[in-house]
């Protein structure tokens, strides 16, 4: 049976009180769970040896996850939240048999690096500290060669296990409980692969996990789609900030921490790290909106492609004539993204654009799936976006489509991207374009090139369009990242925003200001001998 807890509201309702009498539904796996966690006292911080109150999302995400046909459990919400402890806390419970009393316990705490995995083991080590004396002395704690907790008491040969990064580690575990911490962060490929063998690992004994962490950077991380579609078996609880909130605005804030009302942490001092972070800018504003309103954002370096007024400058009521060299770039998308074309006439400064998405799924639950409702058919009934082919845009269809609008006008250069690269060269020889296409990566070499190029003539005001709503969503969608030497790519300012768009008017433009810094060759008069 599948759970899955709502997500919650702008404005957070006040979390229900979960009691042993009012806990509907919860299993005795769940009860135990809390029974045992609130028998504890806070290892540290500002309420160092006060008993622990468990919050209600707490609760609420303990009741999912230990509930009959549940083996995974995941909870993504802001930093500060009291994950790790929460995670520790069921990890020593389970380890001295108050929440599954099987024989022989094994318990696995996983972690990106060894360093995240000593944060657990201290909480683990400090938690157990408020445990009875003659339980305590049944404990041993291991810090080498590996850290590790074993527990003699109720039959001994209980152990816990810290691990990190490699799968390899995993290998021969057995474990009633494991515990992943901030899944959000682990290395891509690495990370997929310690989550499988340790969940792979839990069929042996009946295991339970939970994956406790902020969110992870973009849509398609792994952590991202176990909350987007948990499946059979999987309890999701997510808390994040909605898209589009100021960094400081406290329903915000509190959507994404929903501890803040019941003592973890302060709402105050959220708000004046937001507005520090808003005047700084940058990776220091992104990283805020990872971990703290718990968005779905890269924290690397980052600033916008183009301001929001330097761009409604750009943007005519009568678009200059089409006249002199017609430069044609084209960014071709997947079957979930978008296709575009952008054409632009160096001379005048004129420049039109153009999307394409496959017709599965329709435009309004593109929209809604994309958060932006029924943007892509007003697109549509502006003529500035088309549907093409079923699940994947066909690449001859897209081009003899935008030559069509062309009306016969000449290409003189293509810029595209590598991506797809056979199939539009297949496409363009069976339109009868001649023209040899230029191909330009979108990374840090030929994107750092293209970026700078076409912010100076945008800025210099050699870029003229008309109101655009295609143009204006890819915009405020893209941004530039840069690497350790400065260079910029373009990138995702929202992991499901769509900015095609943006990237072949870029292409386009690039292109025609480096062909107008070309010197003109001047014919030599001719000398007679």
């Amino acid at each position: 049976m599948t759970r899955r807890a709502r997500k919650p509201r702008a404005v957070p309702m006040p979390e229900p009180s979960w009691g042993d009498d009012d806990a509907g539904g919860a299993s005795q796996f769940s009860l135990s769970a809390i029974r045992f966690l609130e028998s504890l006292r806070i290892p540290e911080g500002p309420l160092a040896g006060q008993k622990i109150r468990l919050a209600g999302f707490q609760r609420r995400f303990i009741t999912g996850a230990f509930a009959d046909g549940v083996s995974i459990g995941a909870l993504s919400v802001g930093r500060g939240s009291g994950k790790t402890m929460l995670g520790a806390g069921l990890c020593l419970g389970m380890l001295i048999g108050k929440i599954d009393p099987q024989p022989r316990r094994e318990i696995v705490v996983a972690a990106k690096v060894r360093d995240q995995g000593m944060v657990a083991f201290r909480y683990i080590e400090g938690l157990a500290a408020s445990l009875p004396i003659k339980v305590r002395k049944q404990l041993t704690f291991v810090k080498a060669p590996r850290l590790e907790v074993r527990f003699e008491g109720d039959g001994g040969g209980h152990a816990l296990r810290v691990l990190a990064s490699d799968a390899r580690n995993a290998l021969g575990l057995a474990p009633v409980f494991a515990l992943l911490d901030e899944r959000g962060h682990w290395h891509p490929d690495r990370g997929d692969q310690l989550e499988a063998a340790i969940l792979s690992a839990l069929g042996k004994r009946a295991g339970r996990a939970a994956i406790i962490s902020t969110s992870a950077p973009t849509d398609t991380h792994s952590f991202s789609r176990l909350l987007d579609d948990p499946g059979d078996g999987v309890f999701a609880q997510e808390h994040r900030a909605f898209d589009g909130c100021d960094p400081d605005d406290p329903a915000a804030l509190l959507a994404a921490n929903p501890g803040l009302n019941e003592g973890l942490g302060s709402l105050s001092w959220l708000q004046a790290q937001a507005r520090r972070a808003v005047q700084r800018g940058g990776n220091t504003l992104a990283s805020f909106r990872l971990f703290h309103l718990n968005q779905r954002t890269s924290d690397e370096t980052r600033s916008v492609l183009i301001e929001v007024p330097r761009w409604l400058a750009c943007e005519v009521s009568d678009l200059p004539e089409r006249k002199g060299p017609l430069i044609c770039g084209i960014d071709l998308g997947g079957s979930a993204s978008m296709s575009a074309w952008a054409n632009y006439w160096p001379e005048t400064g004129r420049l039109e654009c153009y999307g394409a998405f496959a017709s599965q799924p329709g435009l309004l639950e593109r929209g809604r799936s994309d958060a932006v409702q029924d943007r892509y058919c007003e697109m549509q009934r502006r003529g500035e976006l088309v549907t093409l082919g079923a699940n994947v845009v066909p690449v001859h269809e897209f081009v003899s489509a935008m030559l069509a609008k062309l009306g016969g006008y000449p290409v003189t250069t293509l810029v595209c991207d590598r991506f797809r690269q056979a199939e539009l060269l297949d496409a363009l020889a069976k339109a009868g374009v001649r023209v040899a296409p230029t191909f330009r990566g979108m990374g840090w070499k030929d994107g750092a090139a293209d970026v700078e190029a076409a912010r100076a003539a945008i800025f210099d005001g050699k870029v003229s369009a008309l109101p655009s709503l295609l143009l204006r969503s890819a915009f405020a969608d893209a941004i530039t990242v840069s690497d350790m030497a400065g260079n910029a790519k373009i990138a995702k300012g929202r992991s499901n925003g769509r900015i095609d768009a943006a990237c072949a008017a870029v292409l386009a433009i690039a292109e025609g200001a480096r062909r107008a810094a070309r010197p003109i060759k001047q014919a030599r008069a001719a000398q007679w001998v």
